[in-house]
Parts: structure tokens; sequence; C-alpha cells
């Protein structure tokens, strides 16, 4: 082999981006399937002595640490806003048996299953809703400026928007426009208690400068200025159907504010993959209309 072919090829590094995105993609579609670090290394088309290392080294995360996190968070969405029976979410979760279940649960909640279905976050936003209590969780109202954004869109559960937002960051740092302090929005667009979840439609936003230029497959969205709603809210991405139910049906109708012509969108203060699930911190943002 000379030396010339054994010089890098310039599409190298998109080349392993976009088997990781694969390997991503993958996960997000078969959370509760064979995901095996062998069956994955087949999606990767890697090594499989050294793809996951590889994987590790790119996404800040192990791919173990990033189906463990996955799972269990769609856990705790079953265990807030359903009434499935302990012993198939831990299944569900690819758990053998409901005290594997709980330790892992416990260590990235803080609570049991069992503690969190009784008394998680989610259940002081319905404790709230039930007595119409529209001062225990701290609103502000902030008047926010137009931002533009690059966005990608996603269609499905709104638990599947943190996937939306690792592709805009990779796509935005292979593009070159990746801002030096990175900010992630998530935009909601349909009632998640009104339709179908497969149907579900969101979008994924990073504000970017006016001199940045977006290109395929990334859009442009722009987040209207005005007077927004703040609701700051923190703990498990699973528990925030709650705090909508809160915010729309308590807060909203005590404030003397209507709604404005806008979406609700989340800003991610900090990173799942980083800190615990009950210590994630979100800004929720509701437009308002001033009444006059």
């Amino acid at each position: 082999m000379t030396e010339s072919e054994l010089m890098p090829k310039p599409a190298t590094h998109q080349s392993y981006l976009d088997r990781l995105n694969r390997v991503d993609d993958h996960i997000h579609a078969h959370l509760e399937g064979d995901l095996s670090l062998e069956s994955l290394a087949e999606v990767a088309c890697l090594s499989p002595y050294h793809w996951s290392r590889i994987y590790a080294a790119m996404r800040g995360e192990t791919v173990a640490a990033r189906i463990r996190r996955l799972r269990l968070q769609r856990a705790a969405d079953r265990l807030a806003n359903t009434d499935i029976a302990m012993d198939k979410i831990s299944m569900l979760a690819g758990y053998g048996s409901t005290d594997t279940f709980g330790r892992a649960f416990r260590d990235v909640l803080g609570d049991t299953p069992a503690q969190f279905r009784a008394a998680g976050k989610h259940a002081a936003f319905k404790k709230a809703v039930s007595t119409c209590d529209a001062q225990s969780f701290p609103v502000s109202v902030v008047t926010l400026p137009e931002q533009r954004c690059a966005s990608i869109d996603h269609v499905g559960s709104y638990m599947q928007i943190d996937h939306a937002i690792g592709r805009l960051f990779a796509e935005l740092a292979k593009q070159g426009g990746l801002p030096e302090t990175p900010s992630m929005i998530g935009v909601f667009f349909d009632d998640p208690d009104a339709g179908e979840e497969s149907e579900l439609r969101s979008r994924a936003c990073m504000p970017i400068g006016n001199d940045i230029a977006i290109g395929e497959p990334l859009g442009e969205t722009t987040l209207k200025g005005g007077h927004y709603a703040q609701l700051n809210y923190t703990g498990p991405y699973a528990a925030m159907r709650h705090a909508y139910r809160w915010l729309l049906g308590t807060w909203l109708p005590a404030s003397g504010y209507e709604p404005g012509d806008a979406p609700i969108f989340e800003a991610y203060l900090n990173d799942p993959s980083q800190v615990p699930q009950n210590e994630l911190r979100t800004d929720i943002h509701l437009p308002l209309h001033v009444l006059k």
C-alpha cells in the first residue's frame, strides 16, 4: 500500500458521524429490543473490538449509559403517566427482576419506582391542579426577543425530542455553525392528550447568529418575541406532562393573561447525559397575550 493510500480521506470524520447517527436511530427505534454491543457494532459497520470506545469518545457518553438512561426515562414516563403494572414496566426496560430495576431506577432518579409513581414531581403538580393552587410553582412573566434558530423536525413521542436535539447538534457542528455556548430548545406543536403519540409534531432548535448559514437537512425557525410565562421546572422530563396541565389549567386562568398565538417551547438548562434526571432543569415558556 502506498503512502498516499494510507492518508486519511477528507470524508472519514463524517463517515464516523453517520455511522454513530445510525446507531442512535436504531437505539431509539428498538429501545425495547436487542441492543447488545455486538448487534450495534453491525449497525455501525465498525469492529466490535473498538466501536463502543469510538462511540464514547465521540458522543461523550458510553452506549451502555445512553441505553440505560433512555430505558429508565421511558420507564419513568410509564410510571408517571400510565397504570401499567410495575413488573411489566421493569420487563420493558430490559430488567430481569423488579429488584434489579428498582435499584437502577433509584440510582438515576433518586426514588424507587413505587416512590416515584406515588410521590414524584408529577404528583405535586396533580395535587396543585386538584386543589386549584395557582401559586405552588415558580412562574414569572418575561419579555423575550425574537430568536433565529437552526432546527430539525421530529414526529413521534415528545420523550424522544432529545434524539432530534442530538442530530441538530451534530449537523451544526459539521456545518461549522455551532455557537460557542450552544442553547438547546424544544418546540411542541400538538396536545399529547388529544392525538396519537406517533403523530405528535415537535422541533429541536438552537439559537444562532444572523450571519450563520443554515444548510440542509436543517431548517430555519424564528421564535417569536414577546411576553411569556416562564415556569422553572426541575425534575425528570417524564413528569412534565402534569406541569403543563397545571400551567395551562390552573395558573393561566388565574393569571389575567390569555395564551398567545405561538407554540410552547422548552429551554434545556443542563445535559441529561451529565446530571441525574431528578436534577434536570427546564424553563417552560408559554406565549402570552396581554389583556387590554
